[in-house]
């Protein structure tokens, strides 16, 4: 089982995660994973605070030589910004301020239920540890596993298919050309055209004191079939992957394929038929099955059913807003503007690498769980004994 975890606040000295259950002899470059971090902090509408960090990875533990030795790996993400908020942040008793208490409470954020849940009265020590800041390190995490999958052919990348409403159309291109066309977009997508109309939202947005959300999706190529369960509700792959993507902050909807889609038309233009061709064999396929369409989104019944896993996420617009809304003062219980926290106008393009690798992360535990072994040459050999096994059905 691959499971991690994460530590650290925003305006904290770090960002931590503990990572268990990668196999040893993997490859690690740190490379890889900062420029993971570094797309994390890229695209058009990002706030001062990404001109203050420059994000990178420690690994402090669980790598030798540039491989893992099969025990936990400790990723760090260090904060430049602590130097500003070591009073403020201060774990010791003797740096308490209650005058710089937060009270004003931002709708849309973790705010007022989580001082209400925790008993707290100061907002801050809410709004540090929900921070989309946390997201940094899982991207790391990501990375790791994204490197997994690799060992096996399988890629996972994401894109923007819409932001506040503008729809970028995607080409007939292969996905080595998708990739080449999303490097070099603000918006971390392929429609030039829609680039430059995403542009100009933004500065309106940026002007008028708003936030723009859209439409993150990322798809996963490479993966046989078999992956998941159809047995039990937990280990349906797309529920996990729901799940996951789900708990990156500020996304409020998930669907696989064609998701919502499908609602609204008959099962002869949603179900993709099944077909097979022993020349896919010949020419190094894994399988002789396949299938013309993928409305599924590559999962059927909680199962990857061999063609590409395709999700979708809709994130909304982040809810610090330099026009504050209303809220109420939780000491005075006044109304009062929303406190206004550091911000983003738009930060979708840096979420298509967060839900990336969150998609990543349960795409290779449910491939150890399939192939699993402790090292990577054991993976591969049970990898390789069902990829032949594929090949006889």
């Amino acid at each position: 089982m691959l499971r991690y975890l994460t530590a650290g606040e925003s305006h904290g000295p770090q960002l931590t995660a503990i990572v268990e259950g990668l196999p040893a002899g993997l490859k690690i470059s740190e490379d890889l994973i900062n420029q993971d971090l570094e797309r994390r902090q890229g695209g058009y509408g990002r706030g001062g605070r990404m001109q203050i960090e420059k994000d990178a990875i420690d690994m402090l533990s669980g790598v030798r030589w540039g491989e893992t030795i099969g025990s936990p790996v400790t990723l760090v993400v260090r904060n430049r910004d602590w130097e500003n908020w070591q009073e403020k942040m201060s774990p010791k008793e003797s740096y308490r301020d209650e005058k710089i208490r937060v009270t004003r409470s931002r709708p849309g954020h973790a705010d007022l239920p989580g001082v209400m849940k925790y008993g707290h009265r100061d907002v801050r020590n809410i709004l540090e540890r929900s921070s989309a800041r946390e997201t940094a390190v899982r991207v790391a995490v990501g990375a790791l596993a994204k490197a997994l999958l690799a060992e096996f052919g399988i890629a996972v990348f994401g894109y923007v298919v819409e932001l506040g409403g503008i729809a970028a159309e995607r080409p007939a291109a292969s996905y080595e050309r998708l990739r080449d066309m999303v490097s070099t977009s603000e918006f971390y997508t392929f429609d030039a055209a829609a680039n430059a109309r995403m542009k100009i939202l933004v500065d309106r947005a940026r002007e008028s004191g708003d936030s723009v959300g859209g439409v993150i999706e990322v798809t996963a190529t490479g993966l046989p079939p078999g992956l998941g369960s159809h047995v039990q509700w937990d280990r349906k792959l797309d529920a996990r992957l729901a799940m996951a993507v789900m708990s990156i902050q500020a996304i409020k909807g998930v669907e696989m394929g064609m998701g919502f889609g499908a609602a609204a038309r008959p099962g002869s233009q949603v179900h993709d038929e099944i077909y097979y061709d022993s020349a896919r064999l010949a020419k190094g396929g894994r399988t002789g099955y396949y299938r013309k369409t993928n409305n599924a989104g590559g999962i059927e019944g909680g199962i990857t059913n061999g063609e590409d896993v395709v999700v979708r996420a809709a994130m909304k617009p982040i809810p610090t807003l330099y026009k504050p809304l209303m809220s109420v003062d939780i000491s005075s219980r006044e109304p009062v503007e929303a406190t206004v926290e550091r911000s983003d106008v738009c930060a979708v393009p840096a979420a298509t690498v967060v839900v990336e690798g969150v998609v990543a992360l349960e795409l290779a535990n449910a491939f150890l769980e399939k192939f699993g072994g402790d090292s990577i040459a054991e993976i591969r050999r049970n990898f390789d004994g069902y990829i032949e096994y594929l090949k006889s059905i």
